[in-house]
């Protein structure tokens, strides 16, 4: 057997580290425009440059390893921080800047961050301010030219002033923390998700290789980069030395005139975003060659609609904080026989199975959790042995997610575990009947859950979003839903809501839908229930 030490010279030149990839699309691309933010355009020299300057100044005050705390939303600024934040050694921590100032304060404290990079407007809330304050760490204030900045703050500009623009030098192991990213909290306090270098890495190349993309791409920013997908593709872009071109809001009209404006090649969103953008009758673009969607599946008519008028390679990408995205890919048009629930066959950097509660792993046809195993999995969860070992039985990652491989090897989202309705003996899929809801002309959005039932022990509850102007209601829905559903499958209370309580990126709160409606199930469930 060979027996090869690793030098320091060699550890040095064989070093995954994520502040590198800026690095060499520089070296390959200086002038290429890395990132649109507005009227603001960075090339990849400038981004280099920026990104080191600030590595320096990280260097020099706190030194390398800390975590460093961001609560920024899309802009050029933010794309240098994280950057900066990769080649100084340090962890980037972002936090989700729509949370309230107390959730926010929880996952700052729960990171042991050494300091915060902020954007100078969202320091204007004075709850957000006051929490900051208190916090007791360093500021670095980013967008902040004509905004009064915090009392005692650096601004990101006086960081950068006078520091070097060379890449610093410093020894960066593969496996040694770059990322701690906060889950979206759906059932309680979010937990914080530990990536290496190596593990987003991973992502990165097979992202480019998996999707195709090249140096003349142009990606869509417009899902928050404080979330792991949005910032995955962004890395990926600037792995290959494309561009990216960032919005800080979903505004339907502002977003056509920007694809089209912007020549788009990239556009990932969520199904709503999608169904926004194409109620215009007259938009189309040429020049995108891809569609992602994340989150929800999507109905076929919409799928078409995108298909006809945006682009035909029409991808579904799935993934999970704790397992860096994407992990699946599925191509809707590739299979028209089969549902808008299929996610796909994995990336070349991610092995997928199906295991049952014992560890066995499970052939076609039979339900079980999907699990993963790749170097793009995540080290484990901050200050939490007990869930880093659940999630890690059986030498998989466990995603909580039920599923069973279907035709052609392509692998079929059931539910989540913790959303499987148990009614009357039977098991029920919440995303099914979420599917065949959506498929209403008249119903925008979907939730479906099980309450609980002195008959059935859980009953299933539809909670759901109109399209504006349409004329539906609960008789109607539950007529769709007899037409395509088993009757054990259709909802048994039907409700509607003005939205959806939903995280950041689309995800809905199903457990502040059990909180909300408890009570009316209970009153419910005095009538006669079919």
């Amino acid at each position: 057997m060979i027996q090869m030490p690793i030098t320091p010279a060699a550890r040095r030149i064989r070093r995954v580290a994520l502040g590198d990839f800026v690095h060499r699309s520089a070296r390959k691309f200086g002038e290429r425009t890395a990132v649109v933010d507005g009227d603001t355009r960075l090339t990849y020299t400038e981004l280099d440059a920026r990104s080191s300057r600030f590595a320096h100044y990280l260097l020099q005050t706190f030194g390398s390893g800390r975590q460093i705390g961001m609560l920024c939303m899309n802009s050029a600024d933010m794309v240098v921080a994280y950057n900066g934040i990769h080649k100084s050694g340090n962890v980037w921590a972002p936090v989700n800047v729509r949370l309230d100032a107390g959730a926010i304060e929880y996952i700052l404290r729960h990171a042991e961050v050494s300091a915060v990079v902020v954007d100078a407007p969202l320091y204007a809330d004075p709850a957000l301010a006051a929490m900051l304050q208190g916090l007791g760490v360093p500021l670095i204030m980013t967008m902040a030219g004509g905004v009064a900045t915090a009392p005692g703050a650096t601004t990101l500009a006086q960081a950068e002033a006078d520091r070097s623009d060379a890449l610093p030098d410093l020894d960066i192991d593969d496996n040694q923390p770059a990322i701690l990213m906060y889950t979206s909290g759906t059932t309680g306090n979010p937990k914080g998700v530990v990536h290496s270098h190596l593990s987003v890495a991973a992502a990165i190349l097979g992202n480019a290789s998996g999707f195709a993309y090249v140096e003349t791409d142009v990606f869509s920013g417009v899902l928050p980069l404080f979330h792991c997908a949005q910032h995955a593709l962004a890395a990926t872009a600037h792995a290959v030395g494309a561009c990216i071109v960032l919005a800080r809001a979903f505004v339907p009209d502002e977003i056509r005139a920007l694809v089209l404006r912007e020549r788009l090649t990239v556009f990932t969103g969520l199904p709503m975003m999608y169904g926004a953008l194409l109620a215009d009758p007259q938009f189309r673009c040429d020049s995108l060659r891809q569609c992602i969607y994340a989150m929800a599946p999507i109905p076929k008519p919409l799928i078409a609609q995108i298909a006809e008028r945006m682009s035909r390679n029409v991808v579904l990408a799935t993934g999970q904080t704790e397992i860096y995205p994407a992990t699946m890919m599925f191509r809707a048009l590739e299979h028209p026989e089969l549902d808008a629930n299929y996610w796909g066959t994995s990336f070349i950097h991610c092995e997928t199975a199906v295991m049952d509660d014992e560890g066995r792993l499970l052939g076609p046809g039979e339900v079980g959790e999907i699990v993963h195993r790749g170097a793009n999995v995540m080290l484990g969860y901050f200050k939490d042995e007990r869930a880093t070992a659940e999630a890690q039985r059986f030498g998989w990652h466990h995603t909580g997610d039920l599923g069973m491989w279907g035709p052609k090897g392509q692998m079929l989202f059931i539910d989540r575990k913790k959303d499987m309705i148990k009614t009357g003996g039977e098991n029920v899929a919440s995303v099914k009947v979420e599917a065949v809801l959506l498929g209403h002309p008249g119903v925008a959005g979907a939730a479906v859950l099980g309450l609980p039932h002195p008959h059935w022990i859980e009953a299933v509850c539809a909670f759901v979003v109109k399209k504006p102007g349409a004329e539906v209601d609960e008789a109607s829905i539950v007529a769709h839903c007899r037409e395509r559903l088993g009757g054990f499958e259709v909802p048994k209370l039907v409700r509607f809501v003005e939205a959806l309580p939903a995280t950041a990126t689309g995800k809905v709160q199903k457990h502040l839908l059990r909180q909300q409606f408890a009570e009316l199930a209970r009153q419910a469930w005095g009538e006669e229930v079919v």
